[in-house]
């Protein structure tokens, strides 16, 4: 891999860490493209039998995509092009043949949360908060199959809070309402909790894990089938999402237009 993005083999488990901690882990294309590659590897070489997914430090799982991704757009069409290939890569996570855990401590917002949410498990520690706070920042948007994983994980009412009020999460409340499945009390904890929960994952035969994996990708699927070209271009064409790239990278607050 690449130093932005670790990954090492513990015996039959694999880790996957996203190292940029001075960046809040931001993803670059590159680390998305990286951690697909190691999702389809696990699945053929059979020699990893559970994938943990964190960041490194202490203060986020990854903060979204690094903003410099989107210097080039120029109209909607980007977009499009932007969250198509998202989609593919948050796709190859969630169709990983082997358990997936993603260990969360601060920040897990944007492309980071939807990693998570693909994740078959997630764990968190109690500095955790998650969310798409899209609406105050970049004023852009997500893919159908992202909005429908999330409805589908938390339930409508709170993927509005989360996207219309840019609402993050902490971590009692992601454990509340099952975003998470269990809470630590420190980073260190969490990542020997997310060990022996590998561990636990790997014990178990691979194939009715495979099975059951691929069977609720499946019907989950059916409900992010509809088309939304559209309003993604709305959404990356639009003045205002110009408007919150340029306040994001100048570190003021966007002035918006409805535009």
């Amino acid at each position: 891999m690449t130093e932005e993005l670790l990954y090492e083999r513990r015996g039959d488990i694999g880790w996957v860490t996203f190292n940029r901690p001075k960046a809040r882990n931001a993803l670059t294309f590159a680390m998305y493209e990286g951690l697909a590659e190691i999702c389809g590897r696990v699945g053929e070489t059979k020699e990893v039998r559970a994938l943990v997914i964190t960041g490194a430090g202490e203060k986020a799982f990854a903060a979204g995509t690094d903003i410099a991704q989107f210097k080039s757009f120029e109209s909607g069409d980007d977009g499009i092009a932007y969250e198509r290939k998202i989609d593919r890569i948050v796709g190859a996570i969630e169709a990983c043949a082997v358990p997936t855990v993603a260990a969360v401590s601060g920040f897990c917002t944007g492309g980071g949360a939807a990693i998570a949410a693909v994740c078959d498990f997630r764990i968190a520690a109690a500095n955790a908060q998650f969310g798409f706070p899209i609406a105050r920042t970049l004023g852009n948007c997500l893919s159908m199959a992202n909005y429908a994983r999330l409805v589908a994980l938390v339930g409508p009412q709170r993927v509005k809070e989360m996207l219309m009020l840019a609402k993050l999460i902490d971590a009692p409340a992601a454990l509340a309402c099952g975003l998470v499945s269990e809470l630590l009390p420190d980073p260190t904890a969490l990542y020997a909790r997310a060990e022996e929960l590998a561990r636990t994952l790997a014990g178990h035969a691979p194939i009715t894990m495979q099975v059951t994996k691929e069977a609720l990708r499946r019907l989950q699927a059916r409900l992010g089938d509809e088309n939304i070209d559209d309003l993604v271009r709305l959404a990356y064409g639009s003045a205002d999402f110009r408007e919150g790239m340029a306040a994001f990278l100048e570190k003021r607050a966007p002035k918006w237009s409805g535009a």
